[in-house]
Order: structure tokens, then C-alpha cells, then sequence
């Protein structure tokens, strides 16, 4: 898989009695592209910073290889100064970008790649969109040439034709990507394998795309509802009091009903993501229509997001 870049041992982490890592292990090696997922308060966060060394862990180590290079594209992203023409703001960093096949671009032609043609290349940020700025942000990060990049909730803030070109640059990105997000069009086309952080301090590794991921869990409910497996339904745990064991609560009706729900509903809002895109990417919509279709799209990306969390919640019971 190529050489070791980082390896975590043993590390745990907790916030008062909030316990976010409990004895994780895991060997980062170059080329390799992982998601991570779990619910917002998981410790998804935690973990990141503590592989960029944000944050110390409470017993464990983290062994970075000496040439890694981190970029971290966070939710929160930078402040710049709104008075600075974008190009500017991009000088600031580096005159050139090596990208990953080797070849050395102008910061012009990077800013180009990434959809800031010439003539938007001079204009004040303070000009920009919400979603330029972003992009711009994202930018920043990409021309430092990291071999370790973590992505934390891309399609939330990136429109489609940036997270199309980001998409591009991943498949030929020679280094380790770590990419947090819920959204399983991304997710198949990025990453290899799936961390999933089930909360108290567990982190799963599934080696698949989320996709994959998504059928399993699927599997496992129906053998769950069907009684056909005891292996899957509801476990038992320690005795009570009185010697008898108990065993752990599944889905109450309620809640089956709305799993069933929840998946018929993220299967259309996936099913009408695809289609805008689709319609997007063929070039044929006048401006109006884009701005339109640009638009449902990130409610759409917003939905999606709320909509497979609850699901998740509900797939772990």
C-alpha cells in the first residue's frame, strides 16, 4: 500500500466523563483514502486533531513520518482580508503549485483549475459569495502540497463544480486523505475504506465505500426484523440483580416505521441530487436555471445530511 506516513497506537481521549477515543489503533499509509462518519459529538473532530497534533491524547502516541505535511480544510476555515484582490491573498502562500503527477502549475493556472478564471482572479474578496470565499479556502489548503489531507465536511459549503473539480484532483492526489461526510455520491467516488465512530470511544474500520457500508447495515436490520439471525438481534448483556439477563432494546415500532421512512426519503433526495447534477454538468442550463438547480442542490446536500444521521442513530440500535 506504500510507506508508513503516520501511526496512531493505543490512543484514547476523554472530556470529563465523555469518553471520544478508547484504545484506537490504526497504520496510515501513503495513497490510502478514508471516510470517516458517526454522529455530531462522536469524537470525530477530536481524532483529526489529534492526528494533526491539534490536540494531545490522554495515553497513546502518534508517530508522524518526518515528511508529512498536513492540510486540513476545516468547517470553521480562515478570516481574510476582505480589501486583498483574491490573487493577492493566493501569492501570500506560493508563486507556484506542484501538483500530484509532478508538474509545476503558476498559482494562475491552479486558480484557474479551480474555477477562478482570470478575470476573477482580481476582484476584492469582500466581493466574493459565501461559496467563492470557500472555494478560495479550500484553494489555501490544496497549493501548500500536503501528502496527509483531511477534509472536513466538503459538501457542505462546496457547490457542485467545485466538488466535481475537487473530485478530479483526489483521483490523482498521491498522498492520504481523510474525509469526513455523510454524503455517499462523494463518498464512492473518494475513499477506499470507512471509519465509523459508534460512539464511547469505538471506532470501526469497514473496508468498503459507503455505499457498501450503507447495504450491510441494511442487511443486518432485515435479518434483525426478519428473526432469521440470533447472531444479530438484539445482544445480551451483564445480568441484573436478580441473575437474569436482559437484553439490549431494538427498534420499537415507531421507530421501524421511520428507518422505513428515512430510507425511501434519502433514496429520491439521492435519486433528484443525481439528476440535478446530471442536468448541471451537461452545460446546457442559461444562467437562471443554474442558479436554480445550484440552489435545490445544497438543500438537497443539507437534507441529505439530516436525514442520514437520523438513519445512522437508528441503524445502530
Amino acid at each position: 500500500m506504500g510507506k508508513k506516513i503516520l501511526e496512531i497506537k493505543n490512543v484514547s481521549k476523554s472530556y470529563g466523563d465523555k469518553v471520544l477515543l478508547k484504545d484506537f489503533t490504526y497504520l496510515f499509509n501513503r495513497f490510502e483514502k478514508a471516510g470517516l462518519i458517526g454522529r455530531n459529538g462522536t469524537g470525530k473532530t477530536t481524532l483529526l486533531n489529534i492526528i494533526t497534533g491539534l490536540t494531545e491524547p490522554d495515553k497513546g502516541t502518534v508517530e508522524r513520518g518526518e515528511t508529512i505535511v498536513f492540510g486540513y480544510y476545516k468547517q470553521q476555515g480562515i478570516e481574510f482580508d476582505d480589501d486583498m484582490t483574491v490573487i493577492d491573498a493566493v501569492k501570500n502562500i506560493a508563486e507556484r503549485v506542484m501538483v500530484s503527477d509532478g508538474t509545476v502549475l503558476s498559482i494562475t493556472q491552479f486558480m484557474n483549475y479551480f474555477l477562478f478564471p482570470p478575470e476573477k482572479q482580481y476582484t476584492l474578496i469582500r466581493k466574493l459569495s459565501g461559496g467563492e470565499k470557500r472555494r478560495l479556502y479550500l484553494l489555501t489548503v490544496l497549493m501548500r502540497n500536503p501528502n496527509f489531507l483531511i477534509l472536513d465536511e466538503p459538501t457542505n459549503d462546496l457547490d457542485i463544480l467545485t466538488l466535481n473539480v475537487l473530485e478530479e484532483y483526489l483521483a490523482g492526489f498521491r498522498g492520504c486523505v481523510i474525509v469526513v461526510s455523510h454524503d455517499r455520491y462523494f463518498m464512492d467516488k473518494v475513499v477506499d475504506h470507512i471509519f465509523e465512530n459508534k460512539g464511547e470511544g469505538i471506532i470501526k474500520d469497514f473496508p468498503g465505500n459507503y455505499t457498501q457500508l450503507r447495504e450491510k447495515q441494511d442487511e443486518t436490520e432485515r435479518l434483525i426484523s426478519s428473526g432469521k439471525s440470533s447472531r444479530v438481534s438484539s445482544p445480551e448483556i451483564a445480568p441484573d440483580a436478580t441473575g437474569k439477563k436482559e437484553k439490549k432494546p431494538g427498534l420499537t415500532f415507531k421507530e421501524k416505521k421511520e428507518f422505513e421512512t428515512l430510507s425511501l426519503e434519502i433514496q429520491n433526495l439521492e435519486s433528484e441530487k443525481n439528476l440535478i447534477e446530471k442536468e448541471m454538468s451537461q452545460g446546457s442550463l442559461n444562467p437562471d436555471d443554474l442558479y436554480i438547480k445550484s440552489k435545490r442542490h445544497g438543500e438537497i446536500m443539507k437534507i441529505l445530511d439530516d436525514r442520514e444521521m437520523r438513519w445512522l442513530e437508528l441503524s445502530e440500535k
